[in-house]
This record gives C-alpha cells, sequence and structure tokens, in this order.
C-alpha cells in the first residue's frame, strides 16, 4: 500500500482521540502511511504522536489551518491518492485497499466517498440515503452512485485531480469546504461515487465549539451557492438554507460574515456548466428533506 495510497490526518487539540485513531489505523491490515498536520495544538499533541508513532510523519503547522491543513499535506505525499481520515474516523480494515483498487482502475474517478456507521452503535450516518441513492445519472463504467458532493473525512482522492482543482479553499478554512471543492471536480471533468463496501466509522469528537461550526457551515453554504450557482438557483437554495437554520445570532453573523465576502466572490465567481447544474437541481428534493442538513449547534 506504501506505493499507492497515503492517509491524511488532520487535527487540532484533540491529544487523546487522535492517537486512539492512529493506534487504529496503523493496525489494520492494509494500513498506509500516514502524514499527520497538527493545526496549532496547545496540548501536546505532535509530541505525543512522534513518540508513540515514529512511522508518521507529523508536519506541525504554526496555525489552524483547517481544513486547509489537508493541502499542506498532500502537497508532501508521493503516491497516486489519499484517504483523508479526520481525528475522530477510522477506516475498517479493507477500505484503503479497496479504495486503491477502484482508484486504479477506473482513471476517470477523483473520488470515492465510502459509508459511514457512527459508533458507538454503528448506525449508518444521516447523509448515507442521499448517497445511496444519488439521482445523478453517470457513465455506466462508474462503480456507484454518481456524487456531487463528497464527505472528506470518508473519501479517498486522485491526488492528480486534487491538484487540479486547487484542493480545499483557503477561503472556506472548515466547515462543508467540501462543497467547493467537489463541484469544481465535477466542472473539471472528473467523477465522484458513492461504495457500500468502503466502511469507515465515525465517533464524533465532542471537543468541539457547534455553534461556530454552524455559523462557518452556513456562511460557506452561502459561499458557495454564490460561487457557482446560477443566480435563480443560488437565490432559491439560500432561502431553502436559511429557513432552516434557527433564527438567532449565529445564524446572523454568518449571513453578515458572508456577505462581507461578497467582493471577493464576484472577482472570483465561476458558474459551474450545464451539465453539473443539471444534476445540482436534481439534488435539490433530497437535500432539503434530508435530516443531514440541518444547521444546529
Amino acid at each position: 500500500m506504501e506505493d499507492r495510497i497515503t492517509v491524511v490526518v488532520i487535527t487540532h487539540e484533540r491529544r487523546a482521540q487522535v492517537l486512539e485513531t492512529l493506534r487504529a489505523m496503523t493496525a489494520l491490515p492494509d494500513a498506509a502511511p500516514i502524514v499527520l498536520v497538527d493545526n496549532a495544538s496547545t496540548d501536546g499533541t505532535a509530541d505525543a504522536v512522534e513518540e508513540g508513532f515514529p512511522s508518521v510523519r507529523v508536519i506541525r503547522s504554526s496555525r489552524n489551518l483547517g481544513a486547509v491543513a489537508r493541502n499542506v499535506a498532500v502537497r508532501e505525499v508521493t503516491t497516486p491518492y489519499v484517504a483523508f481520515c479526520d481525528d475522530d474516523t477510522r477506516w475498517q480494515p479493507g477500505s484503503l485497499r479497496r479504495a486503491a483498487d477502484r482508484l486504479d482502475r477506473y482513471p476517470g474517478l477523483a473520488v470515492t466517498t465510502g459509508r459511514c456507521l457512527v459508533a458507538p452503535e454503528l448506525t449508518e450516518d444521516p447523509i448515507t440515503p442521499e448517497l445511496r441513492h444519488s439521482p445523478i445519472p453517470g457513465p455506466d463504467w462508474l462503480p456507484g452512485p454518481a456524487l456531487l458532493g463528497v464527505m472528506a473525512g470518508l473519501s479517498a482522492v486522485r491526488v492528480r485531480a486534487f491538484h487540479q482543482v486547487g484542493g480545499f479553499s483557503e477561503r472556506m478554512w472548515l466547515g462543508g469546504e467540501e462543497e467547493l471543492f467537489a463541484l469544481d471536480l465535477a466542472a473539471g471533468g472528473w467523477w465522484m461515487c458513492w461504495d457500500r463496501e468502503m466502511v469507515i466509522h465515525h465517533a464524533p469528537s465532542k471537543v468541539r465549539d457547534s455553534r461556530r461550526r454552524r455559523q462557518l457551515g452556513i456562511r460557506n453554504t452561502l459561499w458557495t451557492l454564490w460561487l457557482r450557482r446560477p443566480l435563480r438557483s443560488a437565490v432559491r437554495r439560500m432561502a431553502v438554507v436559511l429557513r432552516s437554520a434557527p433564527f438567532d445570532r449565529a445564524t446572523v453573523a454568518a449571513v453578515a460574515e458572508a456577505a462581507r465576502g461578497i467582493p471577493w466572490v464576484l472577482r472570483e465567481r465561476r458558474v459551474v456548466p450545464a451539465e453539473v447544474e443539471r444534476g445540482l437541481l436534481l439534488l435539490e428534493e433530497s437535500q432539503r428533506n434530508s435530516a443531514a442538513r440541518r444547521y444546529v449547534g
């Protein structure tokens, strides 16, 4: 596996949890090299990882880069594929090998996203029905339901495609950053799919600022709409997003923060091709009814 896929982990102030994740990931029968970016943790995370897992390459960031830390790690890998692993997710035995096999076999495939089981009961993540029953039409060769959105911590990515779209946006930082990434892959002619046999367990960390994460999620969703959707679609979806969010200070702050970004949004706006927009329109009903797309916290 060392010549095919590299696991990329990002973490911030979650020493105990990331050590548990690394114990699981290094013990896999199909274990792969691991690059970990520590986002300026002050709890001794980087030292603990270097001491406990000398095979893991640790990159110490002097500031919290959020999801952009993945870009830093991907620049350092030499394998053709990367598997993103959050500090609270664990790929299950055989899933890394399956991801590499899929990406080997299908050169037009940029991302394969796995099935998420949420600990402790290992129930399917609420996003699963959207992925399993995706209405996006795809080519006959595609080995699973076609997607126009991915979840980074459940996904293996072709490095060439990642670099082609510039990785994750520095503007987004964290929270729904995958939406823009996926749309840019689709606009570039790449395909993404879901694979139910590629399984990742998720034990959601309690070390998080849920309100700030909601604020970032709303802000980034609005920016993605304004950056890539035609005007009519952007306005319609914006109304749906805001209706689904609590009317409180966090939501108001998210909208205000998004509005402050309008000048750069207008400079960088690039509407997706018509075939990608048609796919996004097909997704709107399932997204509107999805239990996973509620802005809470």
